[in-house]
């Protein structure tokens, strides 16, 4: 039976990968949804912000528990120290006893924490031990917990996931710890946020763990090679050798990814032994839909990724649209890889000169900058097999989304404000130049994007051998625009 309609969600670290996640799948659930935070600032320009209540308040201090608490029915405990300082053990441990009394007191129905999956019997790290602890705590107290506990989880923006992102995106060929060879049993973000929420439609009084994974179970080794073939990248070399220990390994990621070694280390150490499902309770408790495989969870992770990549609207506050959707709280280090080259320039004329230009760029106009630059990118790009400059255009002054506009291809058009192209060239990943027409302030402004996309470690190669040439090239080409749009300025009102 489902929970009922209406019953009050109380989330804890909602600004964190879950949490900001969780909220929500929690509201189109029909639950009313209140979050603590020590900082609702951060909570800002979440999407969510407007439909839930937000209450200042830390687990550790006890500051705001009562207020938060009050008249919860579910709370979810979402609070670790991922980097936290040398003391993390005793503060997790601390946030969260208080937590569990304060629910006590409130009268909360049920606690739900998501922890970490571990085999029984063997040391494991401070970090998952202590996420073992928080769990233990929670289950001990008065009001019931349901403990799920989970290994890596697969959405674009977890640090398990982007730590296996760039590792595979990265190293055509790599020598890798022991770890590499442990059985893991990974989860999709999306099945992880289904089962937080139907864990409230469990019998009343139901306090233990369960455990929680996908339907396979692979090595690390094999994540990385079955990565690899979904994203479209060759086989990777993988020779494991016995001397990296966690820290060196931590620090081999931190070297190679974006992921800080301060996040890497617990992710690798968590890895030194087996994580598969003990047991598989939950899905006779809550019968649901085939959970997602791993080359599927891949596949919607990186297409979220492509799609937002090239997102016109990528500062609006629409509704996430899937749980692997970007938020504005994910670390820097999240989401995809994607370099940006950015230009503006105030026009000192209309709107409507600016477009003219930007619709009639490309073919016998050039692309008002360094000629040689692109006449010699051109040539190369057809000396290797690829499209070439000499396409042209199909019509001089109108552009419509299909054309072939020299070695790019118009794949958005909206009159009067933006033109995005993406290349043909040949390329280590793809690219797209957005020549955007703005209003501030009263005056025109012209705004350049290039993107890249790099596939592979020649496509970070590739971004850093060409960024020395960008301020000829895009530089330029920004400035040539915004000057030859005033002068049709001058032209048209006939001074």
């Amino acid at each position: 039976m489902s929970a009922p309609k209406g019953r009050l969600a109380l989330v804890t670290g909602a600004s964190g990968y879950i949490g900001g996640r969780l909220v929500p799948q929690l509201l189109d659930a029909g639950y009313r949804v209140r979050c603590l935070a020590r900082t609702p600032e951060k909570l800002r320009d979440q999407p969510w912000r407007d439909r839930v209540e937000v209450v200042r308040g830390d687990v550790v201090s006890g500051e705001g528990l009562a207020e938060a608490l009050s008249g919860a029915d579910v709370a979810y405990y979402l609070v670790h120290s991922m980097s936290g300082g040398s003391d993390f053990v005793r503060t997790d441990a601390e946030g969260a006893r208080r937590f569990a009394e304060a629910a006590g007191r409130a009268g909360t129905g049920r606690i739900v924490y998501l922890g970490g999956l571990a085999p029984e019997g063997t040391e494991l790290s401070e970090h998952m031990a202590s996420r073992e602890e928080v769990g233990r705590i929670l289950l001990e107290a008065q009001v019931p917990a349901v403990v799920l506990r989970a290994a890596v989880i697969l959405g674009s923006g977890s640090a398990s996931f982007e730590m296996l992102r760039h590792l595979t995106e990265r190293l055509p060929a790599m020598t890798t710890p022991r770890w590499v060879r442990s059985r893991v049993q990974p989860i999709a973000v999306r099945d992880v946020l289904r089962l937080l929420v139907r864990a409230d439609e469990l019998p009343d009084g139901t306090n233990r763990t369960f455990d929680i994974g996908g339907p396979e179970v692979l090595s690390y080794a094999e994540m990385i090679q079955r990565f690899a073939a979904v994203a479209g990248l060759a086989k990777r070399l993988i020779v494991p050798v016995p001397v990296l220990s966690p820290g060196l390994s931590s620090l081999w990621v931190g070297l190679i990814t974006p992921v800080p070694p301060s996040v890497a280390r617990p992710l690798v150490e968590s890895l030194r032994h087996d994580a598969v499902m003990a047991e598989n309770d939950l899905a006779r408790e809550l019968p649901d839909e085939r959970r997602i495989g791993f080359d599927e969870a891949v596949r919607l992770a990186l297409r979220r990724i492509d799609e937002d990549r090239v997102d016109t609207r990528w500062s609006s506050a629409a509704w996430p649209s899937a749980p692997s959707d970007p938020l504005p709280t994910d670390p820097d280090w999240a989401g995809g890889s994607l370099y940006t080259d950015r230009r503006a320039r105030y026009v000192d004329g209309s709107p409507e000169s600016l477009w003219r230009v930007i619709e009639g760029i490309g073919g016998d106009r050039g692309w008002y900058s360094w000629p040689l630059a692109w006449a010699a990118r051109g040539w190369i790009d057809l000396a290797v097999g690829g499209v070439g400059p000499r396409r042209g255009r199909r019509d001089p002054e109108r552009l419509r989304v299909g054309d072939s506009l020299d070695f790019w291809r118009v794949e958005e058009i909206v009159p009067g404000e933006l033109l995005r192209l993406r290349a043909e060239m040949r390329l280590p990943g793809p690219a797209w130049l957005e020549l955007r027409v703005a209003r501030l302030e009263g005056r025109t402004v012209y705004c350049q994007r290039a993107l890249f996309h790099p596939r592979g470690l020649a496509g970070h190669l590739y971004w850093k051998a060409v960024t020395p040439f960008h301020g000829i090239v895009f530089g330029s080409m920004a400035s040539n625009i915004a000057a030859r749009a005033e002068d049709e300025a001058e032209v048209t009102s006939g001074t």
